[in-house]
């Protein structure tokens, strides 16, 4: 099992609006999510920076960052992209962080 990490930036007053749309996340996208490998997927935010910061566990090929060509997560890039910083194509500007450090 591969664990990764990435960062992305969240728009100013928009932590209600994220939150509110995470505890509401669409079942076909939670499923797609974990038929792909995805578990343990967490995502924290910094309120002083806005930055958030996703932690999940892989056991397929790649992250929820790698399912691109799903109908499901290019509605929910464009369904997020009002309240976060996104690229042209609605993704996530999302930086993948090294693993520096992990203790079992």
């Amino acid at each position: 099992m591969k664990r990764l990490a990435f960062k992305m930036k969240l728009n100013v007053a928009q932590k209600k609006a994220y939150v509110e749309r995470h505890n509401q996340l669409w079942p076909e996208l939670e499923s797609l999510l974990k038929e792909s490998g995805v578990s343990e997927y967490s995502i924290f935010l910094d309120e002083e920076t806005h930055i958030l910061f996703a932690f999940q566990k892989v056991t397929g090929k790649g992250g929820s960052q790698d399912l691109a060509h799903s109908k499901i997560v290019q509605k929910w890039w464009a369904y997020m992209s009002e309240i976060m910083e996104t690229n042209t194509d609605n993704s996530p500007i999302a930086k993948t962080l090294v693993e520096v450090f992990f203790m079992e």
